[in-house]
């Protein structure tokens, strides 16, 4: 059952395997290649009104790093991460409380709190299981600039997505 992941907050700074970033807001680690992901990835930054929200791909190098101090994969696809005051959520808590932070329509996803934590999950992992159903994406090539804006990728990495046909 995945929700606050049991680790002493900020503990991924004294990690020497996760680069140093930025931690002062909320970040979503996500799958890059997820159609399902890139349309979270969309949703959460059109309804940033504040513009605090961040986007990691697990796929980079930040993200595989920070998702595995946590103990999760970067190739499973239930491996969906929230990092917010130092401390993470996984699974359908996670979405829960970015929804929940970001506040206006982000708040239904509270609707989810009205099942057992262990039925949330179970519905949570049915979805990442099978998320790929729709076919694979590579969100950090989204011309949406919203969306560009969040993300936390590497110069190197920024440079080859942006380019990238």
């Amino acid at each position: 059952m995945a929700q606050v992941i049991d680790r002493p907050p900020y503990s991924y700074r004294d990690d020497p395997s996760v680069p140093a970033f930025d931690d002062a807001g909320p970040v979503a680690f996500m799958d890059g290649e997820c159609v399902l992901c890139a349309g979270g990835a969309r949703t959460i930054a059109k309804l940033d009104r504040k513009r605090e929200f961040r986007i990691c791909p697990v796929q980079s190098p930040l993200g595989s790093a920070v998702v595995r101090h946590y103990g999760l994969e970067p190739g499973d696809p239930e491996t969906w991460l929230y990092l917010e005051d130092g401390r993470a959520w996984s699974g359908m808590e996670a979405m829960i409380r970015i929804g929940a932070r970001l506040g206006g329509t982000g708040r239904i996803l509270g609707f989810f709190r009205l099942y057992p934590a262990p039925v949330r999950e179970w519905l949570y992992r049915r979805i990442a299981r099978s998320r790929h159903w729709s076919g694979r994406t590579d969100m950090c090539a989204i011309a949406d600039p919203e969306l560009q804006a969040r993300l936390m990728l590497t110069g190197d990495e920024a440079d080859t997505r942006r380019t990238a046909p």
